[in-house]
């Protein structure tokens, strides 16, 4: 009963917009006036049907309040009524404009009594009734219920809404409507036949289910039809099955390419395998749960900007903590990477173990702001904000990057370094100030890398560990120290993980991507793009 009010309610608010004429407005109140007083529920239930075959949207309000249990008829002058409250007396209003009639005692109104039978017509009437709607988007929004949950009783309000119908998409919609009712219906075969083929043209999967339906009660040359309707719907969906593995492994890379071409622009320059890594992309994350949370304390009204605001704190926050790490350890451990893994292992513990203290080892949630929710439907494929904002993202971070590095004065001292550190330092390049700065920048990159992560899950201390190894895989599978082998390895390793899942699992995906790397980096040492600088020319 809740569902059939909701949908009732629902259908009301998109239809009775001020201004909206409707000529058959005497006729409904006549209509309206034969339930009062009706002997039985049968005498109830021909009055709705009756009301939605004049459709007449205003027959929406108060069939909406028959189903609530919301209408009486006043024993006075059997005046309909909308009568609402909990209280004596209770406040009536007009069924059909819904104008406050004051109030009514308890004893002067008699409710109009309803059963499952009626509250079925009603249901069956809301759609028939949004049918005759002056708004385009109701009637769209009827036709699309009217194919989901087809109805032979709606034939007629159909046949009559799709001969006055005069936009083209809206007219389709209802033609596939009348499609899906004249399945169920007692039409004669070349009609159902007629009706599976639009129903297939649809090619999605509530078509499929439509279809199948008809077929398990179907026999004979119709079912034959039906079946090879479902087959060709299978055919579609198959390729935008395609298209969402796509979608969903250029996610992931978008993901892995924040995560890793911090690493990468550290590993090529320095040559060191930072392990905490990982810990200036949870850095990141937590930087937006606090700046989120002082937003919310101190200035709610800002509360959709909160995440632009942590995006160059988080920056700055994870790019001072690399700066700190290397030149307290980092540089003491140059040209020895093995300390240098020991090393900065220990660091991801302890960071892990500094944010536990200070936030707690539960999960932090960041929420999403308002322009970051919702959607996007493209045929049967759905194209989430978050996702897309962070491929966006990703892409502008990669191309900033490019230009840094090509377009700069630091950018052509990194790339100096990284291919020939002693030439450089006889050049009157500050090395140890270059090593510094492009540690700080591989972390601060991380940072805002936890900033786009905080948009797709929860926030935790161990949060980096979950990307360090695949961002390892990118860098090396790329070619250490190169950003097009970092954005095609992110590319290469997302859709290969999200084609590999649905056949073998997430953790046998990752299995088999790892040894396929190892296969490849046997062949080629040196990864996709072959690098430059201090680690070769050790």
């Amino acid at each position: 009963m809740g569902g059939c009010r909701f949908l009732i309610l629902a259908l009301w608010a998109c239809l009775l917009m001020p201004g909206l004429v409707h000529a058959d407005e005497a006729g409904t109140r006549a209509g309206l006036a034969k339930l009062a007083g009706a002997a039985n529920f049968q005498q109830v239930e021909a009055v709705v049907r009756e009301l939605a075959g004049s459709g007449d949207a205003l027959a929406a309000r108060p069939l909406a309040a028959l189903a609530d249990g919301n209408l009486c008829w006043r024993q006075s002058d059997k005046a309909i009524l909308i009568a609402s409250g909990s209280g004596d007396p209770l406040t009536i209003a007009d069924p059909l404009t819904g104008a406050d009639l004051g109030k009514a005692a308890k004893s002067e109104l008699v409710r109009i009594k309803v059963n499952n039978a009626i509250r079925r017509a009603i249901k069956e009437a809301s759609g028939s009734l949004t049918l005759a709607s002056s708004d385009r988007a109701a009637r769209l929004a009827a036709a699309a219920a009217l194919t989901q949950t087809p109805d032979p009783a709606a034939l007629p309000a159909l046949d009559s809404a799709i001969a006055k119908e005069t936009d083209t998409i809206v007219k389709a919609r209802l033609e596939t409507a009348r499609a899906a009712a004249t399945l169920f219906s007692d039409k004669p075969q070349a009609d159902k036949s007629a009706a599976i083929g639009l129903v297939a043209s649809l090619g999605t999967r509530e078509a499929a289910a439509l279809l199948g339906r008809f077929a398990g009660g179907a026999d004979g040359a119709l079912k034959d039809e039906a079946a090879a309707g479902i087959r060709t719907i299978d055919a579609r969906l198959k390729l935008w099955d395609l298209a969402e593995n796509v979608w969903y492994g250029i996610s992931l890379a978008s993901v892995l390419l924040l995560a890793a071409i911090g690493l990468a622009i550290t590993f090529g320059v320095l040559g060191v395998i930072n392990m905490a890594h990982g810990e200036m992309v949870m850095i990141g994350a937590y930087t937006t749960f606090v700046v989120q949370e002082a937003v919310r304390a101190y200035a709610p009204g800002l509360i959709d900007m909160s995440l632009l605001i942590a995006l160059p704190l988080a920056f700055l926050v994870a790019g001072a903590v690399g700066v700190v790490i290397e030149r307290g350890i980092i540089r003491f451990l140059y040209d020895r990477p093995l300390e240098t893994l020991l090393a900065t292992w220990g660091v991801s513990l302890i960071l892990q173990q500094a944010i536990r203290v200070i936030f707690g080892p539960s999960n932090r949630e960041v929420s999403n702001p308002g322009w970051m929710s919702g959607s996007i439907s493209v045929g049967e494929l759905t194209l989430t904000a978050n996702r897309l904002w962070i491929f966006a993202f990703s892409i502008a971070v990669f191309i900033a990057l490019r230009l840094i590095l090509n377009r700069t004065r630091w950018g052509l001292q990194m790339r100096a370094v990284t291919q020939n550190r002693r030439m450089a330092s006889s050049m009157g390049i500050r090395t140890p100030r270059i090593d510094a700065l492009t540690f700080g920048l591989g972390s601060g990159i991380a940072g805002i890398a936890g900033v786009a992560l905080s948009q797709i899950g929860n926030v935790s201390p161990n949060l980096g560990q979950g990307y360090i190894i695949d961002s390892f895989m990118v860098v090396v599978f790329g070619g250490v120290g190169n950003l097009w082998g970092t954005l095609l390895g992110a590319l290469t390793l997302g859709i290969a993980n999200k084609f590999l899942e649905p056949y073998a699992g997430a953790v046998l995906g990752k299995i088999i991507v790892l040894v396929f790397i190892i296969l490849f980096i046997q062949k080629r040492p040196r990864g996709l793009f072959a690098p430059r600088g201090r680690a070769v020319e050790a």
